[in-house]
């Protein structure tokens, strides 16, 4: 009897999972799908905002890779090299174990990595945003500092724990910002001691309005949401320096806190680069197809390929889970078609809406075009979540039942660190070329 061809898929996010799910409904064991991931689970990423706010537990977003993607082999590790030539991955376990893997076929679905702009500080005093650790270091932090102004006689020392700093108005930094903002308010308020220093949130971002590039409909109903809270929006505004003490912003103004969250925006995985074949922007280049041109052997999706987007001749398509979810499906179809199980096929994809959840009952959504604000965005936001996570959707809603009836525990788990999330310092981009924030789902 021959042996089973085996297919790797390199990364369990949005692209990856997809892809390995569906390929393993089609082969039903005909073949061995192995999915190379460093987590044992599927993240959800567009409610990691409502972990940082204590809304959900994140287990709730954390969807395990065993019971979603039945007939698949997770091998837990980090994939350290491939060698493209030999067809071998060689990746470590987090034991530190060195392995190396074969494979007949390739799916690369590695996603991206935090962006950090070369800025000084930054590296050292900056919080980052795209894990679940980070997520709950940042619901920690964000008590600890009223905790800490409540214990305080200094009132500037009270003045800069009670400023936040939010560096990136895409969808992550004005959700974090929104969330962030209700969780800082309703602690605040249980400290009478604090009366007299109110809580400050700051928004900034190069662009000249929030939420860039998607409908300004959006971006209004979003900016007036976060400044009716009392958040204050600067546009055309970054980080010039970050310091112990505080940030100064690009316009000259020193702001004094010891909160500077990084939203700016991720990059593809350094690992495609690292494989010497063609890219764009660090992204592997893909013909429509989903295939790397001269290794039929490998396909690529999601954030870690520049796939031509047939939406919009000459362009690439965007950095959204929305795209890297049909990617991983359109490439599970098409490495399926070379067993003559499905049919092979360009990519092709328009955007179906978006949905930017603002806390409490206030979101802005275009589900298919139709601009919505208030309660029936957020009906929307939160049903699109409901039906686009592949796990816990009555845990998740549970959880969102208990906060509308329950008040909000504000209390500190204490259970990562700050060392034990360090924020990505390396940037292959200058100050200047900053791109626009990559959004990771909708």
């Amino acid at each position: 009897m021959a042996e089973r061809q085996r297919v790797v898929v390199v990364g369990g996010g949005f692209a990856g999972f997809t892809a390995a799910r569906t390929l393993s409904r089609l082969a039903r064991g005909a073949i061995e799908i192995v999915l190379i991931n460093p987590t044992d689970y599927f993240l959800y990423l567009p409610l990691l905002p409502e972990v940082a706010a204590g809304i959900l537990d994140p287990r709730k977003i954390a969807v395990p890779l065993t019971s979603a993607c039945p007939g698949v082999r997770h091998l837990l590790a980090s994939v350290d090299t491939i060698d493209v030539a030999n067809r071998r991955v060689r990746c470590t376990d987090p034991d530190g174990r060195s392995r190396e893997l074969g494979y007949d076929r390739l799916v690369l679905s590695v996603g991206s990595v935090n962006k950090l702009l070369p800025v000084p500080g930054v590296a050292e005093h900056a919080h980052g945003f795209r894990s679940i650790a980070e997520a709950l270091y940042l619901r920690d932090h964000l008590i600890r500092q009223i905790e800490l102004a409540d214990a305080s006689d200094d009132r500037e020392e009270r003045r800069a724990r009670c400023t936040f700093v939010v560096v990136g108005a895409g969808y992550t930094g004005t959700e974090v910002a929104a969330q962030g903002q209700l969780l800082t308010q309703d602690t605040w308020r249980r400290h009478p001691g604090l009366r007299e220093q109110p809580i400050r949130w700051i928004l900034a971002d190069l662009a000249p309005h929030v939420l860039p590039g998607l409908d300004e409909r959006l971006s209004r109903v979003a900016h007036h949401t976060l400044a009716e809270r009392g958040v204050e929006i600067r546009t055309g505004t970054s980080v010039a320096e970050a310091t112990s003490d505080g940030v100064e912003l690009s316009d000259g103004e020193f702001v004094p806190t010891r909160s500077l969250i990084w939203c700016v925006g991720v990059r593809p995985d350094p690992l495609v680069e690292s494989l010497g074949l063609p890219t764009e922007r660090g992204r592997l280049l893909v013909d429509e197809y989903l295939g790397v041109p001269g290794h039929p052997e490998i396909l690529a999706c999601g954030d870690a390929a520049a796939v031509p987007d047939l939406t919009r001749p000459g362009e690439y398509t965007a950095m959204t889970a929305q795209h890297a979810v049909r990617q991983g499906r359109r490439a599970a179809l098409n490495l399926a078609a070379s067993y003559g199980k499905a049919e092979r096929e360009p990519y092709r994809h328009h955007d179906l809406g978006f949905v930017v959840d603002l806390g409490g009952v206030k979101a802005a959504a275009d589900p298919l075009g139709m601009p919505l604000s208030g309660l029936p965005a957020k009906v929307v936001a939160r049903g699109y979540h409901l039906l686009a996570i592949p796990g816990g959707r009555t845990r998740i809603a549970v959880d969102w039942l208990l906060d509308a009836l329950l008040p909000r525990q504000t209390v500190q788990l204490d259970l990562v660190r700050g060392q034990e999330v360090p924020l990505d310092s390396s940037s292959p981009l200058p100050v200047r070329a900053v791109e626009r924030p990559r959004e990771h789902a909708r």
